[in-house]
């Protein structure tokens, strides 16, 4: 039998600046974005300091370094998805841009009308308004998966709403409301099998878990590096190459052509035709420093440790007769996010006498309206967890409920 995990222990917030400076912080919102470990801010720092140039641009030494070190990075993030080729890595500002390059300049070369796009019902705004538009742009319908009351999507529900007419299937990795896995190699078999296509956002998956976008099945992946301990304005989209290279630009501008005339151009090769202007390089190399930090803690531990911090937290929050988490039982079933709701309070105002208590949390429909109304809920709040999180985190987000609690009803 393995050792339990000492949720009391923590060898990892000294890592990060933030955390380190505020010891009494109870930080319970990773969900949103994670905190950044002093080794990604040492290299986004390092990169200004010691190479800061216009990547691609220049001849000299500096141009020359900051290109090729956009470029290791490029494969390490390859590597990390399990990638085949560092040219399936396209940098893009967020997840959110990721899926809008696949849904304006790919979606309509393979959607045309009375075609199906499949979703759930569960989706980000981020993978879900895109593929509004280009359903309504094709004239394609878009059809929702539902899950069970546990937020598990059955196979007969799958069997029903992807078929011959299903040109893309669309579907988040781990649901940021519900931290529940969807199963999207199931998914990837069955769009295949008809011929159509896999999109996957990962943003809420790759902080938590293994990622191979190969195994998964994928044709498209997306994924965030500010959920992933790495800095804002990073985002990251896998696609395979046949795609990509039959793919328009989504961006036009700098550094994304080959060549220029007045009245035509020639576009670079991947992924640069996708890369239009100015990239973000100290991000970039940021990003990939934090995937390595998330690499020297190893996923076994760090899956063991945020499953028994869930599992702590779900058990003393059951233990409130006011509290009604939402979402599956089994603490197994939420990778990071615990959502709830205080009975007759309002998340605003429990989120707010948190923050008195210094223990962060989000309150709202967390981007995520459909599934909050299928679920009958106008908002809710939510407590999400890291590996960076403990035991007293754990405390002070139950001892602040109760004083939520007693605001409110004395």
């Amino acid at each position: 039998m393995s050792n339990p995990i000492d949720i009391a222990a923590n060898p990892y917030k000294q890592d990060f600046p933030l955390l380190a400076a505020n010891p009494d912080l109870a930080f319970l919102d990773s969900a949103a974005t994670a905190q950044r470990p002093a080794v990604a801010l040492d290299a986004q720092r390092a990169f200004y300091e010691d190479m800061n140039a216009n990547a691609l641009r220049g001849l000299y030494r500096l141009s020359v370094e900051a290109t090729e070190s956009i470029e290791a990075a490029r494969a390490h993030i390859a590597r990390f998805i399990g990638a085949a080729d560092p040219r399936e890595i396209v940098f893009t500002r967020n997840a959110s841009e990721a899926l809008n390059l696949v849904a304006h300049a790919f979606a309509p070369a393979v959607l045309e009308p009375g075609d199906e796009v499949c979703i759930t019902i569960m989706e980000h705004h981020s993978n879900l308004i895109p593929w509004q538009q280009a359903c309504r742009a094709a004239g394609a319908r878009l059809v929702y998966l539902y899950p069970d009351e546990h937020g598990t999507i059955s196979e007969a529900e799958m069997d029903a709403k992807i078929g011959p007419r299903t040109k893309i299937v669309a579907a988040a990795q781990v649901s940021n409301v519900l931290g529940i896995e969807n199963p999207i190699s199931a998914m990837a078999e069955r769009v295949h099998a008809h011929g159509g296509y896999l999109v996957v956002d990962g943003a809420q998956s790759v902080p938590h878990l293994p990622v191979d976008v190969r195994k998964l099945g994928a044709d498209f992946f997306a994924f965030s590096a500010h959920k992933a301990l790495g800095p804002f304005g990073i985002g990251v989209l896998w696609g395979s190459l046949d795609l990509l290279e039959a793919m328009p630009p989504f961006l036009t501008g700098g550094e994304m052509i080959s060549s220029v005339t007045e009245t035509d151009a020639v576009w670079a090769p991947v992924p640069e035709k996708f890369e239009a202007g100015t990239q973000d390089a100290a991000g970039i190399v940021a990003a990939s420093a934090a995937l390595g930090y998330l690499e020297g803690i190893g996923w076994d531990a760090l899956q063991a440790r945020e499953q028994a911090l869930v599992r702590a937290a779900m058990e003393r929050m059951a233990a409130l007769p006011y509290l009604e988490i939402i979402g599956h039982p089994d603490p197994a079933q939420h990778h990071g996010a615990i959502s709830f709701n205080v009975r007759g309070i309002h998340p605003h105002d429990v989120a707010s006498i948190l923050d008195e208590q210094n223990v962060a949390i989000r309150a709202g429909h967390h981007c995520a309206q459909p599934l909050l109304a299928w679920l009958g809920v106008e908002s809710c709040c939510r407590a999400s967890l890291a590996f960076y999180n403990d035991e007293s985190d754990i405390d002070a987000l139950v001892n602040g409920l109760d004083s939520v609690w007693r605001t409110f009803n004395g």
